[in-house]
């Protein structure tokens, strides 16, 4: 073995040895050829080369002669898009200009519509007062007429001396008679002329003349003094000349009254007017008197016309009769109507003509008195100005002028204006000032207090109302404390008062100097302010005259003020020492602990009660001075305080006003000391003094002309602290004085130079925004008013009832209120329901209380529910048409309130599907196209969805509901997806957030254990298979490639289910509060109302589906799929009517033969045979090797029919299609009885394990109350062995484990 081994090894090595060898010469081979083919590829790489140069140079030329043809295609594109979109722009402004011109004509049409309306309105109303006046003319004429006649022939019907013994003659009631005569009115005309008509009073003329003539008549009453004289003269023939002489001697008693009296001489002048026209004077004694009545009071009234209401009463009463006049009015009503008014015919012309002489002059002189004093206004206006210029408010002296005489004005000129349309005469041209109107309107009314002017805002001189309670409302404190704890006050008002008298009358120079000072101050600095801003020329000379600048004055009187300052410190000091000294150490530590606590005073009701509390028990000089010490120390940072010691300030102002006065000087002395210093520091010091400044001046303690008189000394040092410091003071008082009637000029003056001392000076940004918030703070831009909607009474208490007073407590209490409303009005009806449907006026968490009142008032107004229900839909389908982002709040209200609806039984389950997929569906294009009702980006349609679900998804958990909600969340989620897979998402700018946290609280909240999507394809595979599965149902197998695509464009299958789930809806569901009883009414009764839904929706959203599919839609309640098909027409005949009776004939007695048998139930079901079962199941085994391609196979059932042939039983297997109705009902039938049985399976498992786990906490809570044993060993605890349950293998074989 050895031997062999070793030659064998040997040839080995040789075999090994000749195969490198050659391998060695292949390798050499092969390099050779290599070398060979780089060297070919190497030439044609040369080769190429040169032809691909040749050729780059060629496609170069190419290129540059491409590109230069691409640029002039570019160019000449260019110029056809510019031309293109300047024809556009062309067209579109043409059309826009025509728009413009027809909307002008439009309007110009409506307006001039409005206009001839307006003008019709007028001239109808003018056509009434016309025929008005023609009418009274016409009745007083005919009255007079009549009269008279009757008065000028009495002495022919006058009774004989028989007549007067048949009437009383008693003394009694002829003096009472008599005396009633003096109180005669119009009321008594009748009592007065029974009583005439009964009495004897011949011998009572005399008295009942002066009566008569004496009696206090209104002008009223004139008509019955007539007619009262005209019974005495038809009656009694001396009463008429005993009349006339008493009027007489009345007129001439008159003459020597200085002030006679008005009202009177206007009554006496109408009355013998009237007595002259019913002819109970003779024409020449009447006229004659009143001719010389009217002269003396003309003439006595030239400057003054005091009288010119006597003249105007006259003329409008008797002036037709006595002196001709024809009113203008009169004359406009005749000519435009063609009405004829009833000429003068009792007075000859000749006769009329002095008295119209006499009027004519007398109105002469009236527009010239009128014209004067017209002038002086304008005077008077023109100075008041200039005085509101220079000094910033008028004295109340010249206020008062100036009204006065501005209400003597206007009273004469309505006088003038009155006279002038009786007499028929122009009145004057009354020429403005045009300088006053343009520069500062028509007069000086608008600064008048209490008035609204036109630097008055909303609010008045206050922000608020509680800034206003606050500043003005004090407590008075004369009301609760004795009149003995403030005498010294009183004192010293009363000697300040003797002083102040003292003064003015022992040294007038000294007054008038103190005058010219003060006056001083309220000029401006400029010098050539003072010289626009005197009020006459003598006052502009002493303007002129005292033009000194402020700031040296202003320096040198604080020095002399400070110095007096000191000395009194330095006695009150003492003076205070002295009264410690003998009131003892008690009150001090009330009085210091009072002014310890004052700075937690920090509301009203605190500072308020502090007042009280001092002015009852720490009343004494000592204390007052000692608390304005701690008023005026109050810590820089503590400016909250400032308002509160103000008022504190000004509640102790009637009891003791030199507190206020003590600090109102302190402050200005810190006030000057800051402005002498002019350093950069202490600027919290200087904004506390400025803001307790303004503060005081709010409580009218600090004088407005002292608190603008330091803004004027800040503006003339505008800067640095000076800016913050003025600032301040305007933003603590400015509105204040800004809106203050007495001060307003003089500080829009003030700001206005200050705006201009920022445009002028370069300040720095900082202090610029200061100013200009200073400044829009006191005078804010002009803001226009909101006008607020006028409603009448019962639309107000509608609105307060459903938006104000309806919460979940009241609903009740409204209800009852609603009830009562007039309903049988359709305007309050229509309101009520509009103000429902508007339900994002209601506050959001009381939207369930408005469905739960309208669910309680459809009880009693049945079709106020349907309206409001449609209007809801309307809104809700009109917010997504527009789709604006100002609606949004409007479009969640409404979906809230559809929900509640539903809570409340108002609408059906359907409307809210309908609702629901109309959100996902309406108007989305999803195959990403953009749409304008619904842009990618937009996520708002997915918040109403969680709105409407989260307000009324909890209630489908049974029922076809239910599976309505599974179909809606799986097309829902396919939205969502949709929403999240669109570009606009991005790292930088993710899908919100808060909407992931919407969609998933709500789907938590619905179905907790539902499996979401977790992408755009899954959830889109889902829909598809739903709608697979529902095409099968509805028998559209054949067709569903057809129609897939279409339903996944979003058709919602709102229908889904509803063939199975309606039959059985009535069963299935339990009755709860979710559903309404019209809508299970509705599911019992068939499918007619759910035919007409589908229809709806069909027609709502796009058509998707074609007619065959809606064919078995409206078919698929009845389980029967309709075939149409093409074929011969039926025409009916004679012959098939017969054949129908024969058929009728032949059923009926088949009927009552089969009547007496015995009825036998048919078995549905036969069990199958057991060979066959084997056969069955492998014919579905080797159906399923063979593939599952085939679609005739996967789409069938397996059917077995059972056929006799004489007594022998044959089975034949049939495949019928699942789209059949004999395979559906039975894949149905099959499927719920499996559900069943898993069911009852589930219920078994469940009960043994719930005996399981009650069985184990029997056992945990024996153990827990056993002691624990002690484990030793603690690597090794003992295994815990369940007594009950699946016995342990390893435990019982020992085959190892632990």
């Amino acid at each position: 073995m050895p031997a062999e081994s070793k030659p064998s090894v040997k040839m080995e090595e040789k075999d090994i040895s000749s195969f490198s060898n050659k391998e060695k010469e292949k390798e050499k081979d092969r390099e050779a050829e290599r070398r060979l083919a780089s060297a070919r590829d190497k030439a044609k790489e040369e080769a190429k080369a040169g032809s691909k140069k040749d050729a780059g140079k060629e496609d170069k030329k190419k290129r540059l002669e491409e590109e230069k043809k691409k640029k002039e295609e570019k160019e000449r594109r260019k110029k056809e898009e510019e031309k293109q979109k300047a024809e556009e722009d062309q067209k579109k402004k043409e059309e826009e200009e025509k728009k413009q011109q027809e909307e002008l004509q439009k309007k110009l049409q409506e307006d001039e519509a409005k206009r001839q309306r307006e003008e019709e309105a007028a001239l109808l109303k003018e056509k009434e007062e016309g025929h008005q006046l023609h009418q009274e003319a016409w009745e007083r004429h005919q009255g007079r007429k009549e009269l008279r006649n009757r008065n000028q022939n009495a002495h022919e019907s006058r009774p004989e001396e028989a007549f007067f013994s048949r009437l009383d003659s008693s003394l009694k009631k002829n003096t009472a008679f008599v005396k009633k005569l003096r109180t005669l009115t119009e009321q008594q005309r009748d009592a007065l002329s029974n009583d005439f008509a009964s009495l004897n009073l011949s011998k009572y003329i005399g008295e009942a003349v002066s009566s008569l003539v004496e009696a206090k008549l209104k002008i009223s009453d004139v008509g019955c003094a007539v007619h009262l004289c005209s019974l005495f003269h038809q009656r009694y023939a001396e009463f008429a000349p005993l009349l006339l002489q008493a009027w007489k001697k009345h007129f001439e008693a008159r003459k020597e009254d200085k002030a006679p009296n008005v009202s009177k001489l206007r009554t006496d002048l109408r009355f013998i007017a009237e007595l002259t026209i019913v002819g109970l004077f003779t024409d020449k004694e009447g006229l004659s008197l009143i001719y010389e009545q009217l002269k003396n009071i003309i003439g006595t009234d030239r400057e003054t016309h005091t009288h010119v209401s006597v003249v105007i009463s006259f003329c409008k009463h008797c002036g037709d009769d006595i002196a001709g006049l024809v009113p203008r009015k009169v004359k406009l009503a005749a000519e435009k109507f063609c009405l004829t008014f009833p000429p003068s015919e009792i007075i000859s012309s000749e006769k009329q003509q002095p008295f119209q002489n006499l009027l004519r002059e007398y109105f002469t002189s009236l527009t010239k008195h009128l014209k004067k004093d017209h002038r002086e206004l304008q005077n008077i206006e023109r100075q008041n100005r200039r005085i509101l210029h220079s000094k910033g408010e008028l004295s109340e002296d010249r206020h008062k002028q100036y009204e006065e005489f501005a209400t003597s004005y206007q009273k004469l000129l309505a006088n003038t204006q009155s006279l002038a349309d009786l007499l028929d005469e122009n009145m004057p041209e009354l020429p403005q000032d045009k300088t006053v109107q343009e520069e500062h309107g028509p007069g000086i009314d608008i600064f008048t207090p209490g008035k609204p002017g036109e630097y008055e805002l909303e609010g008045g001189i206050w922000e608020d109302e509680d800034a206003r309670n606050f500043y003005e409302n004090l407590i008075d404190l004369k009301a609760f404390v004795p009149a003995i704890l403030f005498k010294d006050n009183e004192k010293s008002s009363l000697s300040k008062d003797k002083e102040d008298t003292k003064g003015t009358f022992s040294h007038p120079a000294a007054g008038s100097g103190g005058s010219r000072a003060r006056f001083s101050l309220l000029l401006p600095s400029d010098g050539r302010d003072g010289k626009d801003m005197g009020t006459t020329e003598d006052l502009e000379l002493e303007l002129e005259a005292l033009e000194i600048t402020d700031e040296p004055l202003e320096l040198e009187g604080g020095d002399e003020v400070e110095n007096e300052e000191l000395a009194k410190k330095l006695l009150d000091e003492q003076e205070q020492e002295d009264e410690e000294a003998n009131t003892g150490s008690h009150l001090k530590l009330i009085v210091d602990a009072f002014i310890q606590q004052l700075p937690n005073c920090v509301n009203r009701d605190l500072i308020d009660k502090a007042a009280m509390d001092f002015c009852m028990n720490m009343n004494t000089k000592s204390n007052r001075r000692k608390l304005v010490r701690a008023l005026f120390t109050v810590p820089r940072q503590r400016l909250d305080l400032l308002p509160f010691y103000s008022r504190l300030v000004a509640t102790l102002h009637p009891c003791m006003s030199d507190v206020a006065e003590d600090l109102c000087s302190m402050l200005k002395g810190d006030f000057r000391f800051h402005i002498r210093k002019k350093d950069q520091i202490n600027i919290e010091t200087k904004n506390k003094t400025v803001r307790f400044i303004g503060e005081l001046s709010k409580f009218k303690m600090f004088s407005k002309t002292d608190t603008l008189h330091c803004l004027k000394m800040l503006l003339s040092d505008f800067t640095h602290h000076h800016i913050e410091m003025a600032c301040t003071l305007l933003e603590t008082c400015g509105r204040f004085l800004f809106r203050s009637p007495d001060s307003h000029l003089r500080t829009s003056v003030l700001l206005e130079q200050m705006m201009r001392k920022k445009q002028a000076q370069h300040l720095d940004a900082r202090y610029v925004t200061m100013v200009e918030n200073a400044y829009y703070y006191c005078n804010p831009p002009p803001i226009e008013k909101a006008v607020k909607k006028k409603r009448p009474p019962l639309q107000e208490y509608i609105r307060k009832l459903l938006y104000k007073d309806l919460s979940k407590v009241t609903t009740e209490k409204v209800l009852r209120q609603m009830r009562k409303l007039p309903w049988q009005e359709p305007e309050v009806k229509g309101y009520l329901i509009c103000c429902m449907i508007n339900i994002w006026n209601v506050k959001y968490n009381s939207i369930h209380c408005v469905a739960n009142l309208l669910a309680g008032l459809v009880a009693y107004q049945e079709d106020v529910g349907i309206h409001v229900v449609d209007g809801v839909l309307e809104d809700i389908r009109l917010g997504m048409e527009v789709n604006q982002p100002k609606f949004n709040q409007r479009r969640i209200s409404s979906a809230k309130f559809l929900g509640e609806l539903y809570n409340y039984r108002m609408v059906e389950s359907a409307v809210v599907f309908r609702t629901l997929f109309s959100f996902i569906s309406f108007g989305v294009n999803q195959d990403g196209s953009p749409s304008s009702l619904d842009p990618p980006e937009h996520l708002f349609r997915i918040r109403l969805v969680c709105t409407l679900l989260d307000t009324c998804g909890q209630y489908f958990d049974r029922g076809s509901s239910k599976k309505k909600l599974d179909c809606f969340l799986i097309y829902f989620q396919r939205y969502i997806w949709w929403k999240k897979s669109v570009d606009v998402w991005t790292k930088d700018h993710p899908f919100p957030i808060d909407i992931d946290y919407m969609i998933s609280d709500t789907l938590e909240l619905l179905r907790p254990k539902m499996r979401l999507s977790c992408s755009l394809d899954e959830a889109t595979k889902q829909v598809t298979d739903l709608e697979r599965e529902v095409l099968v149902k509805l028998g559209m197998a054949m067709e569903k490639d057809g129609r897939s695509s279409a339903m996944s464009e979003g058709e919602p299958l709102d229908e889904e289910d509803e063939d199975e789930d309606e039959e059985g809806a009535a069963d299935t569901e339990e009755q709860s509060g979710n559903e309404s009883e019209m809508n299970e009414q509705e599911e019992d009764e068939g499918s007619e109302n759910e035919e007409e839904e589908r229809e709806e929706e069909e027609e709502e959203n796009t058509d998707y589906l074609t007619d065959s599919n809606k064919e078995n839609e409206t078919d698929e309640e009845n389980n029967e799929v309709t075939i149409r098909g093409g074929g011969l027409k039926h025409v009916a005949c004679a012959e098939d009517e017969d054949f129908i009776q024969a058929l009728d004939k032949m059923m009926l007695e088949n009927l009552q033969q089969r009547s007496g048998e015995a009825v036998k139930v048919h078995q549905l079901d036969v069990a199958i045979p057991l060979q066959l079962k084997s056969q069955l199941k492998k014919s579905s085994s080797g159906q399923q090797c063979m593939g599952e391609g085939d679609s005739d196979i996967s789409d069938t059932m397996q059917f077995v029919m059972l056929t006799r042939k004489g007594n022998k039983q044959q089975y034949k297997i049939l495949n019928v299609p699942l789209s059949s109705h004999l395979a559906a009902n039975h894949f149905n039938q099959q499927q719920a009885e499996q559900e069943e049985r898993m069911r009852m399976k589930k219920l078994t498992l469940d009960i043994n394990e719930r005996q399981e786990q009650e069985d184990y906490q029997e056992m945990m809570q024996s153990f827990a109350q056993r002691p624990a044993p002690a484990n030793t060993n603690r690597e090794r605890r003992p295994r815990y062995q369940h007594p009950k349950g699946a016995p342990n293998a390893d435990l019982i074989f020992k085959t190892g484990g632990r």
